[in-house]
């Protein structure tokens, strides 16, 4: 199974491996509101999503580009799990629609 993820993470340059952790960064949010929401849809899809420098970003906007803004954490066994649910967010899978009943 590692060679698989380690071939697929090959293939998506943009997921960065967490030195000494089995934490992958997944995603970058310069609106820690943003990241939250994501963590959210990760969260609701089953998986265990956490930010890091969230708390960072909301004291100091300013910051946000010069340390790479709101970084959202999963663990390496659903590194997939999450870029195919945050390709469904940007399709819009998650959007409601006018006639939902959310209460």
């Amino acid at each position: 199974m590692e060679q698989a993820l380690n071939a697929w993470l090959a293939a998506h340059p943009d997921i960065e491996a967490i030195p000494g952790r089995d934490l992958f960064i997944v995603a970058r949010y310069l609106i820690p509101m943003e990241a939250t929401l994501m963590q959210g849809c990760l969260e609701a899809s089953g998986i265990p999503a956490v930010l890091a420098d969230a708390h960072l970003m909301q004291a100091d906007l300013l910051l946000a580009p010069a340390l790479g803004g709101v970084r959202i954490l999963v663990p390496a066994s659903f590194v997939q799990q999450a870029q195919s649910v945050m390709e469904a967010f940007k399709r819009g899978e998650f959007a409601l629609d006018e006639d939902s009943d959310v209460g």
